[in-house]
């Protein structure tokens, strides 16, 4: 079994987290993710536990939509201090699925081998899509009363020894333009239904 996980498990005191690093989570959430990690390896010692960070698709991740409604005049910002390891969906489940079919077990870090700010990742995805750059609003997050962990970097160096597939920064999977019919499938999912406008 695989269970995915999140690096919200983390509070991001530290430099960096790698496989054996302890949860120590600030939030809800990162707290019922560290919980559902304790009760998986107690019931299912043989599981893959695969920790994550921020996912990017071809269009379809909440991040992309943000951008694409920053640059369209959306109330929010990015955050220039909010720091995690962007992944591509692509290589996340292919990486999913080789534990899935092997004897490994016990945590692996499932992530990008590069940390960018939130901000920094909005930049590259607003060219990709055609879209300003220059018009994504930036703030800090730490002059911020937001909760929650502000500069999580997973350290996936066991991980990619083990892994077949390659993770992927996120400035490599985000130079070249979406294809056509991606791109239609943004805009598509962007546009306001009937009685949305």
């Amino acid at each position: 079994m695989v269970h995915v996980s999140s690096d919200a498990v983390f509070s991001g005191a530290a430099a960096g987290y790698d496989e054996t690093a302890v949860p120590d989570p600030t939030t809800p959430y990162g707290a019922a993710k560290a919980a559902a990690e304790t009760a998986v390896a107690a019931l299912s010692p043989a599981s893959v536990i695969a920790r994550t960070s921020l996912i990017v698709g071809d269009g379809g991740s909440v991040h992309e939509h943000r951008v694409h409604a920053l640059t369209a005049g959306g109330a929010g910002v990015l955050f220039t201090d909010d720091v995690r390891c962007p992944v591509h969906v692509g290589d996340l489940a292919a990486a999913l699925l080789e534990p899935a079919s092997s004897d490994h077990a016990g945590v692996h870090h499932v992530a990008g081998p590069r940390a960018l700010s939130r901000h920094e990742l909005g930049v590259l995805i607003a060219p990709r899509d055609g879209l300003d750059p220059a018009s994504l609003p930036s703030d800090r997050r730490a002059d911020t009363d937001l909760p929650g962990p502000i500069d999580v970097r997973l350290d996936c160096t066991f991980t990619r020894k083990s892994l077949g597939t390659a993770l992927r920064g996120a400035r490599r999977f985000l130079n070249r333009p979406l294809r056509q019919g991606a791109a239609g499938g943004v805009a598509a999912r962007l546009r306001p239904g009937p009685g949305r406008a």
